[in-house]
């Protein structure tokens, strides 16, 4: 049996966490929590929990996680856009200019692996984890998918609030000094999206 002082534990947070951030700024792991909603609350608790009882951890603040797999959800940003894309042929845009992180799945394991074989120079720290060039509004993202998908017809509505008001861009520079960076592109991503869901005779089942 091992001890509670030789138990590792590796944490999933999310950079929902930082909420509403200022316009031209990053936020890094020393900028303020300010989550917005419950799930985001509950997840920074967590991790204020995993750093106070746990002498051995690594937290990771996730990006939004796009890209397939088998047990995908299809309401996550980017999965939805080109999910979207695919059924509708349009894109409804309420407060374009929002912007977010973003992560490919398998980079989000690559990190784990790599955090689980580095642990011992990863450890008792907390980490943005998402892709760098991966950090673009609403509207940007759109252009993205628009670009692999020609037919795709943009309406950005202007008199309407979104309800989601997530707004940030993340550093990632603390994790990739430490020798991980995230490589899967949102194109590559977006095109992967693209034929799973175009391929897709059935209807996407959300596992969540």
């Amino acid at each position: 049996t091992t001890t509670k002082k030789q138990n590792k534990i590796i944490y999933l947070n999310t950079n929902s966490t930082y909420g509403i951030e200022e316009k031209n700024k990053y936020c890094d792991e020393n900028s303020p929590l300010k989550p917005i909603s419950l799930y985001g609350r509950t997840k920074c608790d967590g991790e204020d929990l995993v750093k106070s009882k746990i002498k051995n951890f690594v937290c990771f603040r996730l990006a939004t996680v796009f890209g397939h797999s088998y047990r995908m959800r299809s309401d996550l940003l980017v999965n939805n856009f080109v999910y979207t894309t695919v059924k509708k042929k349009k894109l409804t845009l309420f407060e374009p200019h929002f912007r977010r992180n973003f992560i490919h799945v398998r980079d989000v394991v690559n990190a784990i692996i790599f955090t689980m074989k580095n642990f011992n120079k990863m450890k008792n720290n907390v980490y943005n984890l998402g892709l760098s060039s991966a950090n673009i509004s609403k509207i940007m993202l759109a252009k993205k998918i628009k670009n692999q998908y020609k037919k795709l017809q943009i309406k950005i509505v202007k008199n309407r609030k979104d309800p989601d008001k997530r707004d940030y861009f993340v550093s990632n520079k603390k994790i990739e000094k430490k020798g991980f960076k995230a490589k899967i592109s949102l194109e590559e991503g977006i095109s992967e999206l693209i034929q799973i869901f175009t391929n897709d005779k059935n209807k996407v089942i959300n596992n969540y």
